[in-house]
Formats: structure tokens, sequence, C-alpha cells
């Protein structure tokens, strides 16, 4: 039986978490396959109005409404949710969504299909499309200090074509497979607003997950990056990737991927 839950956080986001609360509610109220059953939301600052609101409707899953006494990273405020989901009864899968995605088809539905395609799947993510319908670059190579520089420098915008194999994906929406998140411990809270997706997409290879794309999911994401233009967010950026390459996960991956490569042929 298909069984999700999903974890949003939302950091004064009020009007945005309101349409997303109201895009799931519709996909249930339909009977959509795949529509979640529980919904946790967290506010890591205070949003008495929303907060209030949303008290105040039925909604036809069950939410749940978590408030931070102080301010907790995404990895932390998704892993707190993920074990209040435990603590009521678990899903199968657990959606970490961005309070700005939306979508016009139901998202959830491929989404599952691609979890159950095969055991292993651990994370199956959607196409990311811009306000303007095109393709994001959500899909991503091993971030190496090389392919930054030669990224930024070229201009290069997709890393990922045609059916090659992402070593990491957007954590704006993941659909992950409960056991797997578990199994790893779920994000690394050491991390703070960056690479804390890609840190999870490395482990859960490391442990014999994979990564699947849901080609017939297609969600809409801003994907605002705050780095290109805050000097605080381009410093967390920069901590949090230097983080990432002082990592283990992020050795052993390279190591796995480099002798991978080696024996494949791949140049």
């Amino acid at each position: 039986m298909v069984s999700i839950t999903v974890s949003i956080v939302s950091h004064g986001h009020g009007h945005l978490v309101s349409a997303l609360l109201n895009r799931i509610a519709a996909l249930v109220n339909q009977g959509e396959r795949g529509a979640p059953r529980r919904v946790l939301l967290t506010f890591n600052q205070p949003e008495s109005e929303l907060l209030a609101a949303l008290e105040g409707q039925s909604w036809p899953f069950e939410l749940v409404l978590i408030s931070n006494q102080t301010v907790a990273g995404f990895g932390a405020n998704h892993n707190r949710a993920f074990e209040r989901d435990r603590a009521l009864g678990a899903g199968t899968a657990f959606a970490v969504l961005n309070p700005d995605v939306r979508w016009t088809a139901n998202p959830f539905a491929p989404l599952w299909a691609a979890l159950e395609s095969e055991p292993r799947a651990g994370c199956a993510y959607p196409i990311q499309l811009d306000a303007h319908g095109g393709r994001q670059d959500s899909e991503r190579l091993l971030p190496t200090p090389w392919r930054l520089l030669r990224r930024h420098g070229a201009g290069r915008r997709y890393e990922i074509e045609g059916t090659s194999a992402p070593d990491w994906v957007n954590g704006a929406f993941m659909l992950l497979r409960s056991e797997a998140f578990a199994q790893v411990g779920g994000f690394d809270e050491s991390y703070h607003m960056y690479c804390e997706d890609v840190d999870l997409c490395l482990r859960l290879q490391l442990a014999g997950w994979r990564l699947v794309r849901a080609d017939d999911a297609f969600v809409e994401h801003a994907a605002e990056r705050a780095s290109h233009r805050q000097p605080r967010h381009l410093l967390w950026h920069l901590r949090s990737l230097l983080r990432l390459w002082r990592s283990s996960a992020w050795r052993e991956y390279r190591e796995q991927r480099g002798a991978h490569d080696r024996t494949s042929g791949v140049r």
C-alpha cells in the first residue's frame, strides 16, 4: 500500500506554504494515487497568523504542525520531522519538499512507481522546471573544485546529458524510501543550508541505494540561488563545500566512482 509522508519547512514562506498544502489536499480529494497521507510542517520562525489559520482548517490528510523554539538547519528540521513520523507510524516513503515547488499533474504517482521499479531505489526525484517551463539543472555530477571552476568559468549550465546517471540531485523535491533514509541516518546536520542534499545522495549510494528519476513527474521550482547575491549565503555555501570535500563520504564515493569509470572505460 502506498503510504507517503511529506515534510515541509517554512522560513516565513506564508502564502507559498498555504498554496502547497492546498495542492496536496487537491490530490487527496481527487483520490490520486500516491497522494500523501500525512504532512509535517515545521515553522522555523514564528508565523502565528498562518499557524492559527491552519489549525482552524480541516484537511483531508493528517497535518502535524511543529514550531521550533530556536532556528534549525535544513537537515535538522527534516530529520526531526522524520523522527516524528516514525513515532506516529512511519510511511513507506518520506518526501522532502521546498515550499516553493508546484505542479500541474500529480508527481507522487510516478515518483512512487519509480521507487517501486527496483528494490534498491532509495530516492526518486522529479524533473524540475523553471517558471517558463525550461528544465532546471537539478541533476548534478560529484562537485569537485575543478568541476565547479569549469562550470562557472565556462558558463556551463547542464552537467547531466541524456541517460547519464547523476551523482546527486537537488533537495527541493525528493521522495525517499523510509528504510533507506533511516539506514543512512538521515541528513548530516553539520552542514548549514548547503550540500545536505549532496552528502545524503552520496551516502545513500555508498550504502547500496540508487537515485532514480521519474521521467513522468514534473514540478516547477523557483531555484533561487541566494549564494549568488548575498555574501552571508556565499560564505555558508563555501563552508559547506569545504566540509563536503573533507568528508569520508565524498572521498569514498570519488574513489568508487573513479574505479567504476576506469573499469567501464569512461574518460
